[in-house]
């Protein structure tokens, strides 16, 4: 008796029969057992008696609002539903909140509100104003237990109108040691009275022997610059002679009325140049810093800055060094080379970090300060020289 093999297309259409159903049935079991979802929201297992939540409004303009003003607006949330609907407070953007969830309401435990079938809740959004001013956007966002609707996100925004605008924003200064400069800033105020400056300062006790501040109300030609101004004054600042080399960054406080007391804080930006320029490998113009970065403990490091002078008092300068941090950097200054035609001097500064320093962390940043050079330089204009350096000593 002889066996028949079966030919390749009786294989190929059982196979392909039997694939049709084992997909079907393994699909209709997979609609069952997973819920079919349409972006964030799953349909799949909502039932005639769930809640259904609608809010017919998610966004609302407050216009213009005053710095540190306050204003609420109230969201309606219906249940359409069924049954009794749940919402919880979500998250929001870092100036909007959400008030009314800290009571129970309708037996709710604290922290949650329960709209019965047919019921309506407000949903209070608060927002402060906040300096410096302009458009704001925010959201708030509710969690519901609507298997359709999981989260209500409701907007808000408007104009925050400042209680000051300085023109420029800030003060930008560019003098020497041995001279100073001058610069004027508007101050437009949009109080309900011109202000009536009682107080001007600067932030540095130390700093303010350098600085002359004076202030002045700004006449109708130059308010019609800020058509919404309600007043303005002009703010003087002079630099004078003495400041140490290096970049410059101090703050200055107006305090005034307008009627209600109000501080307005502006920045004195520059740097203050001369005779004197550090150059080479690591130092970074921009910072106005010896950038070092992490070196090893172990191993150490050696690097050099060039000190170039010019000027009359070029001959003079003779640098020492007072002072340095971390303790374990070693500088040496070197013999003075000519430039060029000889108006020029250039002093190489050796800096080493020897084998076996101990750890410290001086990069310049908020957990680790600046450290520093110190020198006693001779030049008559600029004494004393601080160059700060960006340096962590690791193990």
């Amino acid at each position: 008796m002889t066996r028949q093999t079966p030919d390749a297309w009786r294989v190929a259409g059982f196979a392909i029969l039997a694939g049709g159903i084992l997909g079907g049935v393994t699909a209709a079991l997979e609609s069952r057992l997973r819920p079919w979802r349409v972006g964030e929201f799953s349909i799949a297992s909502v039932t005639a008696d769930a809640p259904v939540a609608e809010a017919t409004d998610a966004y609302f303009n407050f216009g213009s609002m005053k710095v540190e003003e306050s204003g609420s607006h109230e969201f309606i949330v219906r249940n359409t539903g069924a049954s009794p609907l749940t919402l919880r407070r979500g998250t929001t953007s870092c100036s909007c909140t959400v008030s009314d969830f800290e009571e129970s309401e309708g037996g709710a435990p604290e922290g949650r509100k329960v709209v019965p079938p047919g019921g309506s809740t407000a949903v209070v959004v608060k927002w402060k104003a906040k300096p410096p001013g302009g458009p704001f956007r925010q959201q708030a966002t509710i969690t519901t237990d609507d298997p359709r609707r999981p989260e209500l996100v409701f907007f808000v925004d408007g104009i925050v109108v400042p209680n000051w605008k300085a023109v420029p924003p800030a003060v930008m200064v560019r003098a020497s040691a041995s001279s100073g400069d001058s610069r004027t800033i508007d101050v437009f105020t949009f109080g309900e009275s011109p202000p009536e400056v009682r107080k001007v300062s600067i932030d540095h006790p130390q700093a303010a022997q350098f600085f002359s501040l004076a202030t002045t109300p700004l006449a109708a030609a130059d308010l019609a610059a800020e058509p919404s101004a309600s007043g303005g004054f002009r703010l003087a600042v002079d630099v004078k002679p003495g400041l140490p080399l290096g970049p410059l960054r101090q703050l200055i406080t107006i305090d005034f009325d307008m009627p209600e007391p109000t501080m307005a804080q502006i920045f004195v930006e520059g740097s203050i140049g001369g005779d004197l320029v550090l150059l080479g490998p690591g130092w970074d113009s921009s910072r106005r810093a010896l950038m070092l970065g992490t070196v090893s403990g172990k191993t150490g490091h050696r690097s050099q800055l060039f000190l170039t002078a010019r000027g009359p008092h070029r001959g003079s300068v003779k640098p020492v060094v007072r002072e340095v941090v971390p303790d374990s950097l070693q500088v040496t200054v070197g013999a003075a080379d000519e430039i060029g035609d000889g108006n020029v001097l250039r002093l190489p500064l050796e800096i080493v970090i020897p084998p076996g320093s101990r750890p410290a962390n001086h990069l310049c940043s908020q957990q680790g300060p600046a450290g520093r050079i110190v020198l006693d330089t001779g030049h008559p204009d600029t004494p004393e020289l601080v160059i700060p350096v960006c340096v962590a000593i690791g193990p």
